[in-house]
């Protein structure tokens, strides 16, 4: 008899794979924006704001967009699909999209800010 549980050899791997990812976003988010936000003018390089911006929704939606594939996918049975893997995409997308909500609030925050100074 052949029970579908984790065993201790797969949540070890599936710890150092998030300790991994924990400590890989700073260095993501860096060449997210050398990539895609930067414009050459000679010797230094400026990052544009707009273009980083929309690099940055664009990867918390392809995350979400990945975890909800993946749910889909366990959902219709698909074997090569776990239910660990399913959890750890939705738990990344909710983390991802919470920071993205704390960042819109940060820049709403400073708008306001701005907006009451005296002039």
């Amino acid at each position: 008899m052949k029970t579908s549980g984790i065993d201790a050899g797969r949540i070890e791997s599936m710890l150092a794979q998030l300790k991994a990812a924990a400590q890989r976003p700073q260095a993501e988010a860096l060449t997210a924006l050398n990539v895609a936000g930067t414009k050459s003018t000679g010797n230094t390089s400026k990052v544009d704001f707009s273009n980083a911006l929309k690099a940055s929704l664009d990867q918390v939606n392809q995350v979400q967009k990945n975890a909800e594939q993946l749910g889909k996918n366990f959902a219709m049975g698909d074997d090569s699909v776990s239910l660990s893997d399913v959890m750890i995409a939705n738990q990344k997308a909710n983390i991802s999209f919470q920071a993205t909500i704390q960042v819109r609030n940060k820049l709403v925050s400073a708008y306001h800010d701005i907006m009451n100074m005296q002039v």
